[in-house]
């Protein structure tokens, strides 16, 4: 229809714009800011690159373990022999250690737990005693905390509950120094945590008390997972929601790379107390740039600290030469997501309590598998530090894998596929330890990796589909409770990890495979009652959220609609700029 200056027509016409206009201008948002600044800009990026350090930094603390509390080959120490040795020193000594060292045919190796309490072989009376001194392979460690305390036999669980405390530690963190930054903001957490962290990691390295090595560990890893938090919020957050997933893998790259760091220094120094120390200093050298990060903008707009929120804004601005407006750099009409519903609201409704449940479970056995399966490394044949270096590999891989294939297969049909592929292939360890020989050790390694490459993609969909699952409002504080829920898995992982110590035979090789992989297969299976996510329009209530994925998904079944709303405010647009140019002939 076309029209000159009917004046019914234009008020209708005018109203129409001004409505879209005050919506628009009504409902800016912090991320409407960011992509106005550049979604990923050079000032963000170097903010990104400090988080990455973190990240890196991180991988240092949680799995030194793997080096500092591993445990060699050792056996009895021969009584009176003071300079005894694992190794052979001739063969009077292996006469020696062969009238007083129990011969285990089950491990193939001489006892590590019992000595004769008589030298004489085939003594009739002969019995066979605890010993309470140990000798140890001195081929890959010189020394680790182990066998300085001599964590072994009857004290071999202090080992499984040091590991514990450190995941306990995590736990702890998310609980207080999450809440923490919500107070006293984001920077103040990320450095406090940093320099404690720093400090109880340079103590760990002095430590030769098990209490003091536990306690000095647990608040390390408290402090960590703070600084952690508190670093990835403020490096995220400005980056622009079209580039968040991209963020949010490269992180897991910058992990891992911490992994192969971390393996190349432990392999040039094989004292443990010395590695702890060179480790600590190191991270502390790369945490240094996390003093020159600008606070949360978020946050500071929350708590009414706009003016100061605006600098930040205009120091992007600045740093990725953007000339915005001051509507936009002074963030007089942002407004900040995530007011109103609460969690718990999800949990009053039976489908979506489900959905809270498998979400849960999926969480505890994907951090359980997956630290489980890291911490086993040391427990696995061949080279510690090969095995490691395969393992950091692994996880590599995986990741690239699942950020290729999340949009093109969806996010529940990557992540059961991958729950599933991890947890065969720890159940088929179970052949070649019980029905192999030494020779069919490798497949038993192999299978491993292939366990971890399956939790490690998990681990990387999960996160994303877990966040688009949740509804807006509550998004953020669902994610958090799933965080707290993982870290009941990472307790979990050390103990299940090491249960085949503290019994013998092939089993012992093979039952931490068999939980880990029973459980993903289960946690795999029960992720196919959730719904897709990938390339659909999520939820933002919890009544829309009642409905998605389901035959009466409102918000889906109608997005047709929605995109008809948005065509009819693209035309709008075209008005604006047709009434500009020629005031008296417009056609719509």
């Amino acid at each position: 229809m076309c029209w000159g200056m009917q004046p019914s027509v234009s008020i209708h016409t005018i109203i129409h714009i001004g409505l879209h206009i005050y919506i628009d201008r009504d409902q800016m948002h912090f991320d409407d800011v960011i992509s106005e600044l550049g979604e990923f800009g050079p000032y963000q990026k170097k903010i990104y690159f400090i988080v990455c350090i973190v990240i890196l930094m991180l991988s240092f603390e949680t799995f030194i373990s793997v080096f500092i509390l591993a445990i060699p080959e050792h056996r009895c120490a021969l009584p009176g022999l003071e300079n005894d040795t694992y190794s052979s020193q001739g063969q009077w000594h292996d006469d020696l250690v062969n009238r007083t060292i129990p011969w285990s045919r089950e491990n193939h190796a001489y006892s590590e737990c019992e000595i004769f309490s008589s030298d004489i072989h085939h003594s009739a009376n002969q019995s066979i005693v605890r010993c309470n001194r140990w000798v140890y392979n001195k081929q890959s460690f010189e020394n680790t905390f182990v066998t300085e305390m001599n964590l072994v036999c009857d004290d071999i669980s202090l080992r499984t509950y040091s590991n514990m405390i450190l995941m306990a530690g995590v736990l702890v963190g998310s609980l207080t120094l999450g809440p923490l930054s919500d107070i006293i903001g984001r920077k103040k957490v990320l450095v406090i945590g940093s320099v404690l962290q720093f400090g109880c990691c340079l103590g760990t390295g002095f430590a030769r008390s098990y209490v003091i090595f536990v306690v000095l560990r647990f608040f390390s890893s408290m402090f960590g997972i703070g600084m952690y938090l508190a670093a990835y919020v403020i490096g995220v957050e400005l980056v622009g929601p079209g580039k968040r997933v991209f963020a949010g893998n490269v992180c897991n790259f910058f992990f891992c790379f911490g992994q192969f760091i971390m393996t190349g220094v432990a392999y040039g120094i094989r004292d443990w107390s010395h590695l702890q120390i060179t480790l600590t200093v190191m991270g502390g050298a790369m945490l240094l740039p996390i003093f020159f990060v600008p606070e949360s903008s978020r946050w500071l707009i929350s708590t009414g600290r706009v003016n100061e929120a605006s600098e930040i804004i205009r120091k992007v601005a600045r740093g990725n030469k953007v000339n915005a407006s001051e509507n936009i750099l002074s963030l007089e009409d942002v407004q900040l997501e995530g007011q109103g519903e609460k969690i718990w609201h999800m949990l009053k409704t039976p489908v979506l309590l489900i959905r809270c449940l498998i979400l849960f479970f999926n969480w505890i056995v994907v951090v359980m598998t997956y630290y489980g399966l890291s911490l086993n490394v040391g427990n696995l044949s061949g080279d510690i530090y090969l095995n490691f270096c395969l393992s950091a590999l692994t996880e590599v891989i995986s990741s690239i894998f699942a950020f290729l294939l999340m949009d093109r297969l969806g996010r529940k049909a990557l992540h059961c596929f991958s729950m599933l592929l991890g947890g065969v292939a720890c159940i088929c360890a179970l052949f070649p330890v019980l029905y192999g020989d030494m020779e069919s050790q490798w497949m038993t390694v192999a299978l491993s990796h292939v366990g971890k490459f399956g939790s490690s993609a998990s681990f990387v969909i999960i996160y994303i589909y877990s966040a688009e699952l949740f509804p807006t409002v509550m998004r953020n504080s669902g994610m958090g409770l799933c965080s707290v829920t993982a870290r009941i898995g990472a307790v979990l992982a050390p103990y299940i990890s090491d249960i085949g110590l503290v019994i013998s035979g092939d089993l012992s090789v093979v039952l931490p495979q068999l939980i880990f992989g029973g459980l993903s297969v289960v946690a795999g299976l029960l992720a196919l009652k959730l719904p897709e996510t990938a390339l659909r329009a999520l939820p933002d209530t919890v009544e829309e959220a009642k409905y998605f994925g389901r035959k009466r998904d409102r918000k889906n079944k109608y997005n047709v609609h929605r995109m008809r709303a948005v065509g009819d405010k693209e035309r709008t647009a075209s008005v604006i700029k047709a009434i500009q140019e020629s005031p008296t002939d417009v056609c719509v």
